[in-house]
């Protein structure tokens, strides 16, 4: 185990998060000080005791104060002017339109702000309230600037650091993150969380202030969609006289699936033989039985939402002569069934688009494969379309779509010259970046 390095810290909000914080921070080796207004959980946590219901952290705020090592106060300036960091836990609870209330975030910022004013040493400011992509940079460092007097990444610094604390096993938590994600617009501050951190065990991120804000968000609404799923899963098995919890032990028993990154890569809509058809089979089911599952009603509208968006986009770019790399619904098979990019391909031919087609596998296909009849019978207007190289699609094209991952388009990019547009609907290569003429749809 590493050496520890104390640190002073202030905690600012001491509901679950900032006291599981407070009792943590210390047993970690650090000195913390406690910041409320109410002045009944700063006299709690000064008595020893936890102003929150929450297993272990009874025990630690009691060692940490009688260690001398923690206390609480009302006063900003004083927490400021005694830690080196401090970290802003404080909630951001709902207004009735679902929009968020920073109203307890922007106070705690001008306090802060007002004591930096003094400060003449340099600061940390560790973001650890749950906000939008764009609040940290557009919120939070404005108003420390303003009432500090100070710019950020020059006197303090500024990070957001996302936790992921469950009540009922918040210390437990703390000790056992699934990972540490630190955003930050410069390495001294990320370094000085990092140091926090390091004796906790797991993978540390240190990213980007808008993507680590953008993290809690995506896992907390795929928590949702979970629950949702389990619960929707668990109705229809009940109407079928089927044990849902049997059910979804042996789908969870799916590590290659189910759970694990496969499927979790934003790109463009699903197709194939069984996904589609899957999915309106088990919603027509659900309905014959009076069952509502409106997240498996969504699926398809959603997925078609995809293929839309991505039809405009093309449309945008304000040329005629389309070429696509790529056209079955995923690389190294040459199923056409339900392939999202042929969706949208006969959508630009109606609209008058100039379309020409490459995919060695549906090539194959057409000649000996499965799918030959398939081809021939169902989309014959599109088997004309397709050539037997690359370059002659490229060569003719003023917008090449990349319509899935099949190694060979990865080198293709590297010759496409400036004068034409790439549209990646897969990110075939996770080096480029969306540019002036490589455009990534979700990237």
């Amino acid at each position: 185990m590493n050496e520890r390095r104390e640190m002073k810290i202030s905690v600012f909000g001491l509901g679950y998060v900032g006291t599981v914080c407070c009792g943590c921070l210390v047993k970690e080796g650090h000195d913390v000080i406690g910041v409320d207004i109410s002045r009944t959980k700063v006299d709690i946590i000064n008595a020893g005791q936890t102003p929150v219901i929450e297993q272990e952290i009874g025990e630690l705020i009691s060692n940490a104060v009688k260690k001398g090592r923690l206390k609480a106060v009302l006063n900003a300036e004083e927490a400021v002017l005694n830690t080196d960091v401090s970290f802003i836990s404080v909630g951001t609870p709902s207004h009735s339109n679902g929009s968020l209330y920073l109203g307890h975030v922007e106070n705690v910022c001008e306090h802060i702000g007002k004591a930096l004013k003094l400060k003449t040493n340099y600061h940390t400011i560790v973001v650890r309230s749950t906000m939008l992509p764009g609040n940290t940079r557009g919120i939070v460092i404005p108003i420390l600037e303003k009432f500090s007097g100070k710019r950020a990444n020059k006197d303090f610094g500024v990070c957001f650091n996302p936790e992921f604390l469950r009540e009922g096993t918040s210390v437990y938590d703390f000790y056992n993150p699934p990972k540490t994600v630190i955003g930050a617009d410069n390495g001294e501050s990320a370094n000085i969380v990092r140091e926090i951190y390091k004796n906790i065990p797991g993978k540390i991120f240190v990213t980007s202030i808008e993507v680590s804000e953008m993290i809690k968000y995506a896992d907390n609404n795929f928590h949702a969609v979970k629950v949702t799923f389990a619960n929707e899963i668990g109705m229809i098995c009940k109407n079928l006289g089927i044990d849902s919890h049997e059910v979804m032990d042996i789908f969870c028993e799916d590590k290659k699936l189910n759970l694990s990154p496969y499927y979790l890569k934003p790109g463009f809509a699903f197709g194939g033989s069984c996904l589609p058809k899957d999915v309106r089979a088990i919603v027509h089911k659900s309905k014959s039985m009076d069952v509502e599952t409106p997240l498996l009603n969504s699926l398809l509208h959603s997925n078609e939402i995809q293929i839309k968006a991505v039809i405009k986009r093309i449309t945008s770019f304000g040329k005629k002569k389309i070429g696509f790399l790529g056209f079955s619904f995923k690389a190294g098979t040459d199923d056409l069934r339900e392939s999202p990019v042929v969706e949208v391909i006969e959508a630009l031919l109606g609209k008058g688009y100039s379309i020409k087609l490459y995919d060695c596998n549906v090539n194959l296909a057409r000649l000996i494969g499965a799918n030959k009849t398939y081809i021939e019978q169902r989309i014959p207007h599109i088997a004309q379309l397709m050539y037997e190289k690359i370059e002659d699609v490229v060569s003719d094209s003023e917008v090449i779509v990349i319509g899935n991952n099949s190694d060979e388009f990865r080198e293709t990019l590297s010759v496409i010259g400036k004068d034409k547009i790439v549209f990646d609907l897969v990110r075939v290569n996770r080096n480029l970046q969306s540019g002036s003429n490589y455009i990534g749809l979700a990237w």
